[in-house]
């Protein structure tokens, strides 16, 4: 099943088994089948709310979620489309605030799948097309939709004329699908930009940017850099944002992680430069506490997994899963970490990522890693992660579920925290075994 699309509810598992059935079974991108699929369900992405399109390599979930926060402070009702879902199917769709209700989900569902069962669509481009439907038929003021994968060729880049767009962090992902070299990888993201359309940009080293800039101008878009239009930046336990509007101070974010004031200013940055809604600073100003984005350097509360670790043990959640995620990880347990304490590592990394690279940055704060499956997918096995560790000088040890991971560190009986890693995935089956599911 389709990025472990499972449901107690067995109406939705029954169309998610005929989706299963009648999908390619493998990630695709192209317009063409969406398209055809979506005029079949009478062209509801023309008539959607304003609409905040985020695309990205890192950050653009957490992205959406300062969107959302500082949306909804400002009393707006947002529909929200993310990817992929943690522990349940539903997270993938919010009707005007709220995770989609099975019945809602089964029904919409079955009525994609009755109109575009020949169609030949992918997993993700149907439930693009029950998102945009959905959208188009409930009242809200806005809709938050982040980009799947790349840009250009993905389900969601159907959306004509965006309220504004923004591309998060770049970094090398999803070689096989959007190129090998950053310029590549960043144009596809870039492939977001349409004609007249404001597109908030990060900061990017001089090539990425390069390229960010000229797919961004081929493509007749309004270019809004980071360090020329806008900014932000952390000063003395406050956060500072200004552009040409004047300046605003922030709380830091609750989220964990300094690399969030980045993802933080992109959603600022996209809310005061638009023009569909209207905001007020007092909404910017909330959105920095209320929003939250689970397995994001997550805290985990004590439950059913973790029940056996000693009472102290902190342990942190983190679906990172590239070099510029390891980093980001890197730079916070720096900052937080005190002299002479490392971290307890559970790692689970699918196949097609880079476990080298992600871990550079990481294994210096190390203290000893725990390799783990990712349940339901090829992922790397010890005979990948053993070398890496051994290199940096860190023991490792592979275990055939999560939880004897977790037994294994709570055997160790140390008090230094717990980070678990590598995989959203993961991340998914951790939530689920602890009963933290989100909301």
């Amino acid at each position: 099943m389709a990025d472990n699309a499972i449901s107690s509810d067995p109406a939705v598992q029954a169309q998610l088994d005929r989706l299963a059935r009648l999908s390619p079974g493998a990630d695709i991108l192209g317009l063409e089948r969406v398209t055809c699929l979506l005029e079949r369900l009478g062209d509801p992405h023309l008539r959607l709310p304003p609409v905040f399109h985020v695309a990205g390599t890192n950050g653009k979930g957490s992205t959406c979620a300062f969107l959302r926060a500082a949306l909804e402070a400002d009393g707006r009702k947002v529909h929200v489309y993310t990817s992929p879902h943690l522990v349940r199917f539903n997270e993938r769709i919010r009707l005007g605030g709220q995770l989609i209700d099975d019945a809602v989900l089964a029904e919409g569902l079955r009525d994609v799948l009755d109109r575009g069962e020949d169609v030949g669509a992918s997993f993700f481009e149907v439930t693009t097309a029950l998102a945009l439907l959905l959208f188009a038929q409930a009242p809200a003021d806005a809709c938050v939709i982040e980009v799947g994968l790349g840009g250009r060729l993905d389900a969601t880049n159907v959306i004509p004329a965006p309220a504004i767009c923004g591309i998060a962090q770049l970094d090398i992902d999803h070689q096989s699908f959007l190129g090998t070299t950053m310029a590549e990888i960043a144009r596809e993201k870039a492939g977001i930009a349409k004609p007249d359309v404001q597109i908030v940009t990060q900061r990017y080293l001089r090539a990425t940017a390069t390229a960010v800039r000229d797919e961004i101008t081929a493509r007749g878009g309004i270019g809004l850099e980071r360090g020329a239009t806008w900014d932000i930046a952390a000063y003395r336990g406050s956060v500072y944002y200004r552009d040409a509007l004047g300046r605003i101070e922030l709380a830091p974010p609750a989220l964990s992680g300094k690399h969030q004031i980045l993802n933080l200013g992109l959603a600022t940055a996209m809310l005061r430069h638009q023009t569909a809604l209207p905001m007020g600073e007092a909404a910017l100003r909330a959105a920095p506490r209320w929003a939250h984005w689970p397995a994001r350097l997550q805290r985990l509360e004590r439950g059913p997994l973790l029940d056996g670790l000693p009472e102290e043990t902190m342990t942190w959640l983190d679906g990172g899963h590239n070099a510029a995620a390891g980093a980001a990880l890197a730079a916070h347990f720096r900052a937080v970490l005190p002299d002479g304490v490392k971290l307890m590592v559970i790692l689970g990394m699918l196949a097609n990522k880079d476990a080298a690279s992600f871990l550079t940055s990481l294994l210096p704060f190390t203290r000893e890693l725990h390799s783990v499956p990712v349940e339901g997918h090829a992922c790397h096995g010890a005979e990948i992660y053993a070398p890496v560790a051994q290199a940096a000088g860190v023991p490792h040890r592979h275990h055939a579920r999560i939880e004897d991971a977790i037994a294994s560190v709570a055997r160790a009986g140390s008090s230094d925290p717990l980070l678990i890693t590598g995989s959203l995935y993961l991340a998914g089956t951790v939530l689920r075994a602890n009963d933290q599911l989100p909301v």
